[in-house]
């Protein structure tokens, strides 16, 4: 099959447009905070893409040292198995 034909086959209704990747990268900017990056200014979609890895990294970082605190306030606290095994059933 030629290489024309193949690219006409791709070019169907799974390719994205840039209109929608426009659309796709100004919605994720709306999503990270504020003082990042200011949603009303044009921004680089690479650097909004960045901004969004930075700040799911730093997500992740946040909830691995609330599980650490909590598993140790867990340690510490003087509670029935009961209530134990009702606190651990809402984390889950």
């Amino acid at each position: 099959m030629s290489n024309r034909r193949s690219r006409s086959r791709q070019s169907g209704s799974s390719r994205i447009t840039e209109e929608q990747i426009s659309d796709l990268v100004s919605k994720l900017q709306d999503l990270l905070p504020e003082a990042r990056l200011q949603s009303n200014a044009r921004v680089p979609s690479a650097r909004v893409l960045q901004e969004t890895c930075n700040y799911i990294r730093s997500l992740h970082r946040e909830v691995d040292g609330l599980s650490e605190r909590l598993s140790e306030l867990l340690a510490t606290a003087d509670m029935s198995s009961a209530q134990e095994a009702i606190i651990r059933s809402l984390l889950m």
